[in-house]
């Protein structure tokens, strides 16, 4: 088994090599991204986007969040919101190396609502698939002990048929 710390964290794909997608970016070359809120609408901040199952995906993913919470007046949750991105999207990844993952953050209601949904394969053995649940929930315990002192909730669950993988989902309230 590759015992490096950035292999898989599913025992099913552990064996397999956690593949490079695209070389490590020089941040600073890159530009910040700029949202321009059109006013605050009755919807509320929707935000969507999928990104490559590698852990360097998590800055991407910050990055995009925090400039969509402060574009929609929403600053309280920048911190929260981009460390419960963070640790999603990282963890994510690595449960499913090289698979594409989903992004949504939508704010409704006052409370905002994070979702990643990731490619990870059911697993048909059940003690694989408890031993699987469980590292991901261990690997979470940063993201559980911030969305606990924020008041809010966060899980996992398998996606409904006909989609696949696996939704994992934090909310925080205002």
């Amino acid at each position: 088994m590759h015992s490096s710390p950035l292999a898989a964290l599913c025992p099913a794909v552990a064996e397999t090599r956690t593949p490079v997608p695209y070389p490590h970016p020089n941040i600073q070359q890159y530009p910040q991204p700029y949202l321009r809120s059109k006013g605050r609408s009755a919807r509320g901040l929707a935000l969507s986007f999928t990104l490559p199952g590698d852990i360097r995906s998590a800055l991407i993913g910050r990055t995009a969040i925090a400039a969509a919470l402060k574009a929609h007046a929403l600053a309280p949750y920048i911190w929260p919101a981009t460390l419960a991105a963070t640790e999603l999207i990282a963890v994510t990844a690595r449960m499913s190396p090289g698979k594409e993952l989903y992004v949504s953050l939508r704010h409704r209601d006052d409370a905002l609502r994070l979702l990643v949904w990731d490619q990870h394969p059911h697993h048909l053995n059940p003690d694989v698939a408890t031993l699987c649940e469980t590292r991901r929930r261990q690997a979470l315990w940063l993201l559980a002990a911030v969305v606990d002192d924020w008041g809010g909730g966060w899980g996992a669950c398998e996606a409904n048929p006909p989609q696949r993988g696996i939704k994992s989902w934090v909310q925080l309230p205002r």
